[in-house]
């Protein structure tokens, strides 16, 4: 497998309106919001609570900017159009079993853009997504025990749970009735997530992850995500040597699914719309690559895989991609669109050869870290490509348009990265 240099340095801007956004963006930047700290505590001796009422916190573990709680800043979404602007935000002071994070990257999911455009239901804005967070640990609370200052950590789509149902207690927390999401949930004190397209973050200990030595920070954010999104079907599946695997989608999730898969053994079989990606799905482990369009004539598959992932994030025909599973065999679908344009089957196709129609969201934390484990023993990568936090939008509309190879990932570190 190969391992992407990401470092691709400009993306193409599509459209006028994504350019003006920019242009404005940049207008801020010059008004002096750019040279804002990149993060700085609040007083620790009177931090103010969600309530507005003072407290003193004395839960320090290691810290080299205080125990806070912290501004910071981000790059948020205000309506649905989806353009970004600066937002000031602070992080909560620390608990006794909280980590800060200081951010370097953070990759680009649609699932933030379809959180944003509001295709699963009504947001909150002003809003900050991003949950593929790789960083550094910059404070410890006084009770963490399984990351220490310094430490090269990720925060994924999930940063707590209820801990007590059957799923949590299963290690399934992603399940959880109870689960509080990166962005856009009701946090524990009140306050709603805002997630890492911004320079810091407060987390519970039991939701990072460590990430290997060997493995570079800017492909680590979107196995965090993507990666074990994938990861978790193919493994609960018990995908290997021997079976025939076919993955529909060749974006974000999809590349990384066809490395994974046949880094487990299996046979791959890719299906893309996009002729152009044709050559990466052969060279990232597709020993065949289909380009198709709905309704296309696929007999020549007819009974062949034993399992299916899809990962595409559009309304597409089922049917046709059913009708190549073998008998007992499952397509799990991973890849959510419009709520308003579901995906549909007929009843017919699953019938006649027991066939399965699944779902899989997410991975639990125990599978993310394993994943990351796997991944840097196997020298298995996302392909990334590096922006800066102002070419947000230019980004969106490329991950829109099916132009991303194959995931853009905000580098905070870079001096362009400018708020």
């Amino acid at each position: 497998m190969r391992k992407s240099s990401g470092d691709t340095d400009q993306i193409q801007e599509n459209e006028g309106s994504i350019q003006l956004g920019r242009r404005r963006l940049m207008t801020m930047a010059g008004a002096g919001l750019a040279a804002a700290p990149l993060f700085g505590a609040m007083s620790s001796a009177s931090a103010q609570t969600p309530g507005g009422t003072s407290e003193t916190n004395t839960n320090i573990g290691e810290s080299t900017i205080g125990n806070g709680p912290y501004l910071t800043e981000g790059m948020a979404a205000y309506s649905k159009t989806g353009l970004h602007r600066p937002m000031k935000l602070n992080r909560r002071a620390l608990g006794p079993k909280d980590v800060a994070v200081q951010i370097h990257y953070c990759g680009i999911c649609h699932s933030d853009i379809h959180t944003i455009h509001e295709d699963w239901g009504k947001t909150g804005f002003p809003l900050i997504t991003g949950h593929e967070v790789a960083g550094v640990v910059v404070a410890t609370g006084s009770s963490v025990s399984k990351h220490r200052l310094g430490d090269r950590v990720g925060v994924g789509p999930m940063v707590n749970s209820c801990r007590h149902c059957g799923e949590c207690e299963s290690d399934l927390e992603q399940y959880c009735e109870g689960l509080i999401t990166s962005y856009g949930s009701k946090d524990l004190d009140g306050t709603i997530t805002q997630g890492g397209y911004s320079r810091l973050m407060v987390v519970d200990e039991d939701f990072v992850l460590k990430i290997p030595s060997a493995m570079d920070l800017a492909q680590a954010g979107p196995l965090l995500c993507a990666g074990v999104t994938v990861y978790s079907p193919l493994r609960r599946w018990s995908i290997g040597p021997g079976q025939k695997v076919g993955v529909i989608g060749f974006g974000g999730l999809g590349h990384i699914a066809v490395k994974l898969a046949d880094a487990l053994g299996a046979e791959v079989t890719v299906f893309t719309t996009s002729p152009e990606k044709v050559a990466d799905a052969k060279h990232m482990g597709g020993k065949e690559v289909v380009v198709y369009k709905d309704n296309a004539d696929l007999s020549k598959y007819k009974r062949t895989f034993h399992f299916i992932l899809d990962t595409a994030p559009y309304a597409h025909n089922l049917d046709m991609f059913i009708d190549t599973l073998k008998r007992d065999g499952t397509l799990c679908r991973v890849g959510v669109g419009k709520l308003t344009t579901p995906n549909e089957a007929g009843q017919m196709t699953i019938v006649t050869t027991r066939k399965n129609l699944a779902g899989s969201m997410l991975g639990s934390v125990r599978e993310t870290q394993e994943l990351l484990d796997f991944c840097a023993t196997r020298n298995i990568y996302p392909e990334v490509t590096k922006i800066p936090m102002n070419n947000i939008d230019a980004a969106w509309a490329n991950v829109i348009a099916k132009k991303a190879r194959y995931r853009y990932v905000i580098d905070f570190t870079s001096p362009k990265t400018t708020v």
